[in-house]
C-alpha cells in the first residue's frame, strides 16, 4: 500500500457516539481507524503518514478510513 502524508486538523464529532477525525487543508475528511491516544485533542495540528484503507466500514459514512503509521504534532 502506498503511504500519504495529510497535513491538518484533528476533529471530534458527534457520530456513533463521537469519532475522531482529520480534516486536511484541502478540505477533505480522513478518518484514521487507529487514531494515536496523543492525537486525541480536538483543533490539534498534525502531519500524519498513513495508507488507505479499503476493507474498513463505518455507519458514520464520514471521511476516508486511513491507517496512521507515524504522525507529528504541530506548532499552532
Amino acid at each position: 500500500m502506498r503511504k500519504k502524508k495529510i497535513k491538518g486538523k484533528v476533529v471530534y464529532l458527534e457520530l456513533e457516539g463521537g469519532i475522531w477525525g482529520i480534516v486536511d487543508e484541502k478540505g477533505g475528511d480522513w478518518l484514521p481507524i487507529n487514531m494515536p491516544f496523543e492525537l486525541m485533542k480536538d483543533g490539534l495540528l498534525v502531519e500524519v503518514e498513513a495508507h488507505k484503507v479499503s476493507d474498513f466500514m463505518s455507519g458514520g459514512m464520514w471521511g476516508t478510513p486511513i491507517e496512521i503509521s507515524d504522525f507529528q504534532i504541530l506548532p499552532s
